[in-house]
């Protein structure tokens, strides 16, 4: 496993972080994407991110690491951070607020098996 290629999966852990930090200073999911100057921008900016580097694993080849992940996970938010770019006013909150509760925790399980996986070696 080349470190360029698990620090693309510590950015995404760092990433998943950040959101979570930003929903608890709101204090719930849905107060953080109501508040459309400052938190849901950077959660969708977040968002886009994530997928982005599991985008960089794929053009890299990287199938060692993203075996650890649901493909059909992966492409769910790879299809959010394209609607995200190209419809950002028309983003549905509902879709962000299920990914944020569901897709994120086991994203972030996901990253830290294959963190733990890479340091062990």
């Amino acid at each position: 496993m080349s470190k360029e290629s698990i620090s693309k999966i510590y950015l995404v852990l760092e990433k998943i972080e950040y959101i979570e930090e930003i929903i608890k200073d709101a204090g719930s999911i849905t107060r953080a994407l109501e508040d459309a100057v400052t938190k849901r921008p950077a959660i969708l900016m977040h968002l886009t991110a994530i997928a982005e580097q599991f985008n960089k694993l794929k053009l890299e080849n990287a199938t060692h690491i993203l075996e650890a992940f649901d493909l059909g996970d992966i492409k769910g938010i790879y299809d959010v951070r394209t609607y995200i770019a190209h419809d950002y006013e028309g983003v549905n909150l509902a879709i962000i607020e299920w990914i944020i509760r569901n897709g994120l925790p086991k994203f972030k399980t996901l990253c830290q098996s294959v963190i733990n996986q890479y340091t062990a070696v």
